[in-house]
């Protein structure tokens, strides 16, 4: 059987639970208070971000070393090979862009 409780412990108990009610009810004030939500979307916005951003950097790097394989030998060196005519492209191309610029400007 469980024991008969004072007049006083009642009101303790009371008192106690009215204190764990309003600290409870501070924290959801804080948590439903329009800047802890717009804080905690931006929270979540940024961190979104820094996950793409890692992800991007991760594939862009990878296609860079891929890059970098194909036009140079192991030991670092060019691949003349290889780099000329891609830089034989890369004029062609620019030169083609220029041209059609000029057309354009007359």
């Amino acid at each position: 059987m469980s024991e008969a409780r004072t007049p006083a412990q009642i009101e303790a108990d009371i008192v106690r639970r009215r204190e764990q009610l309003a600290v409870t009810l501070d924290e959801i004030g804080i948590r439903l208070h329009p800047k802890t939500i717009v804080g905690d979307a931006k929270a979540k916005v940024a961190a979104q971000v820094d996950h793409t951003a890692g992800r991007a950097f991760v594939a862009v790097n990878r296609v860079v070393s891929d890059v970098k394989a194909r036009f140079t030998h192991a030991d670092g060196a060019p691949r003349m090979d290889r780099v000329v005519p891609a830089a034989m492209v890369a004029v062609a191309v620019v030169g083609l862009i220029a041209m059609l610029c000029r057309e354009k400007d007359k």
